[in-house]
């Protein structure tokens, strides 16, 4: 089924499920798989609702959080010798810097192929997943493979592809599950891995799956817009259904979204239709001075809709491409008394670790990982590497070295060299750290609650905010309790939908969401759409402005009401490298060119405080 924005599709697979049961099927042989853990948990509460005997029942969740649980319940990591300490993408970096030079490649193409391996190596849509054939696609994964091994750890990546391999290879196995019927929720972000396992689940059965090639947002994952579109030719037998009519969008947004993605080429353009009875809606396009003008005066506009009665903060939904400009409308926000929260989790850890300034997110999180887990060697990796260029890759090789000639673990050898007396050549700066460390965590032992968190995290400090609004409410959480909460925000995070404040995330995180009035901050070329790598293709440019265009599409119909599209004239040229925008001369910035896009029924731009003089918005 191919289903636009608002046009009812988790109400549909909902009664799709409901009339399986009705049916007689059993619940256990129904599998519904979702793309994220708030989608799973809202099709669980709908199913609930259903009074029907056995809707509890339904296997109802991730196809990652399936994957894994099958993988544990049929050992197939123990029986392998792989560990299930997954990696953070910070964490990853330095693997990848010690792996630099495989195939005489860089990390910056490394990457790429670790990117890869979570599709399975099936980068296209045509590709079938499986083993990589390309021979430096093999020399990387067999070089990549030694050093998880070795450091007691595995890529999240990993899941997918692994569980698709043992479904694969061992028909025979009481572990491998069937299904009578295979329901899949936003196809289109699947890559060929994902999409392969979830034809193995269905093979006796019956595969639906919902999706709509306009919302495919995830090509940095190998997910495509061809997934959705082919799936009839890649599957036969299947029968099409479409649902064009969105319930959520007033008429004007509907319009102006059709218009923005009609620039897009795709083989069969499919319009959103508005539903009969849908309002006008409203559009505003502004545009500020400065990101400090820009965050007050949104923040001025949302409060005087707050107060005005047509909304409530929870009915707010404010998404920016930056985790600056989102921070700074939720303090402004604060500021007049707006509750706001943001959810920038997965840049919480972002920043370069060969930059001190940048990694201090990082180290007070792998110093919290070692006070809990002093043998965790990626996360002794990663603490031995902190402030250098190389991120010491040279001699955290020697010293894995001597562990393999020891058969010793890597914490024993620095111990050796720090206490012993024992030698390794060109060591000192990995000494240094680990002495560093003791010492670190010789402060931190015994502390707990907010002590804990304070020496960790220090209130006031900019890159320690994101991960004190992880921490554990109350003042009683140990070492352990602060660990698991962080790393299951940002591994994990959990988009809320019922609440009593503002929300500020990322346009990608508002997938599934809505609001009555959705704010679009941020709208400047180089943003929205992004700045091209310089080493790319114009095709390849093409791909992803085309990408770009499909998120922003999905950005403006979160809307139940009101769109504001907010852009600004200057980012000061530091600003500027953070966000990794491109501006002019003295910061000048131009406005997204999709707003031009959006077509004649958009309306002009104004300048911000005239905009606010016009609408009676006062300070």
């Amino acid at each position: 089924m191919r289903a636009g924005p608002g046009t009812g599709k988790t109400f549909a697979l909902m009664r799709r499920v409901a009339r399986l049961l009705e049916e007689g099927v059993a619940p256990g042989r129904i599998l519904v798989a979702t793309f994220t853990r708030t989608a799973a948990r809202d099709l669980e509460a709908e199913l609930s609702r259903l009074q029907i005997p056995g809707a509890d029942t339904v296997r109802v969740g991730t196809l990652h959080s399936f994957s894994f649980s099958l993988l544990s319940r049929a050992e197939v990591l123990t029986l392998t010798g792989r560990v299930p300490r997954p990696l953070l993408k910070f964490e990853e970096r330095f693997l990848l810097e010690d792996l630099n030079g495989i195939n005489n490649e860089g990390v910056r193409t490394l990457r790429k192929r670790l990117d890869a391996l979570g599709a399975a190596w099936a980068r296209l849509q045509s590709d079938e997943p499986g083993w990589p054939q390309d021979p430096q696609d093999r020399a990387f994964l067999n070089a990549l493979l030694e050093c998880l091994r070795f450091h007691e750890a595995m890529l999240v990546a990993e899941i997918v592809p692994e569980a698709l391999k043992f479904v694969r290879d061992n028909p025979s196995s009481p572990s491998v599950p069937r299904f009578d019927h295979v329901l899949v929720d936003e196809y289109q972000d699947l890559n060929r891995a994902e999409q392969v396992l979830l034809r193995e689940l269905a093979r006796d059965g019956h595969l639906a799956v919902v999706g709509d090639e306009n919302q495919s947002i995830y090509s940095f994952k190998f997910a495509h817009p061809e997934g959705i579109l082919r799936f009839h030719q890649e599957n036969p037998g299947t029968r099409d259904l479409t649902l064009d009519e969105c319930k959520r969008c007033p008429r004007l947004v509907v319009e102006l979204a059709n218009a923005l993605i009609s620039n897009n080429t795709l083989p069969e353009p499919r319009p959103l239709m508005a539903a009969p009875g849908v309002s006008e809606g409203e559009v505003h396009v502004v545009q500020w001075d400065s990101l400090q003008q820009e965050a007050e005066g949104l923040a001025r506009f949302i409060k005087h809709e707050v107060e005005s009665g047509r909304t409530s903060p929870g009915g707010v939904l404010v998404l920016a491409p930056r985790r600056q400009i989102g921070y700074a409308i939720r303090d402004a926000l604060k500021v007049l008394g707006i509750a706001a929260h943001s959810f920038f989790y997965e840049e919480a850890l972002e920043g370069d670790p060969t930059e001190l300034e940048a990694s201090k997110a990082q180290q007070a999180f792998t110093l919290l990982t070692l006070l809990t887990r002093p043998g965790d060697r990626v996360a002794l990796r990663c603490w031995c590497g902190f402030g250098s260029p190389s991120l010491s890759s040279g001699a955290w090789g020697r010293l894995c070295q001597n562990c393999e000639e020891t058969a010793s673990p890597p914490r024993d050898v620095l111990d050796g060299l720090l206490e012993k007396g024992l030698r390794i050549p060109q060591t000192g700066a990995l000494v240094g750290r680990y002495r560093e460390l003791k010492e670190r965590v010789a402060q931190l032992e015994g502390l707990g609650g907010r002590d804990l968190l304070d020496a960790l995290f220090p209130a006031g400090e900019k890159w320690a905010e994101g991960l004190r609004l992880l921490a554990p409410q109350g003042s009683d959480f140990l070492a352990h309790d602060l660990l698991e909460a962080l790393r299951t925000a940002i591994t994990q995070p959990e988009m809320p939908t019922d609440v009593a404040y503002v929300r500020v995330m990322s346009l990608h995180k508002a997938k599934g969401l809505s609001a009555d009035l959705v704010i679009v901050a941020g709208c400047v070329q180089g943003l929205i759409p992004a700045t091209p790598d310089a080493q790319m293709s114009s095709q390849e440019e093409n791909r992803m402005v085309e990408e770009q265009r499909r998120l922003f599409y999905v950005a403006i119909t979160r809307s139940r009401r009101t769109v504001v599209l907010s852009s600004v004239a200057c980012l000061p040229p530091t600003d500027a490298y953070r966000m990794r925008a491109r501006v002019g001369h003295g910061g000048a910035t131009v406005a997204s060119r999709f707003l031009n896009e959006l077509g004649p029924s958009c309306p002009a731009a104004e300048r911000g405080e005239e905009w606010l003089r016009r609408l009676g918005v006062t300070v």
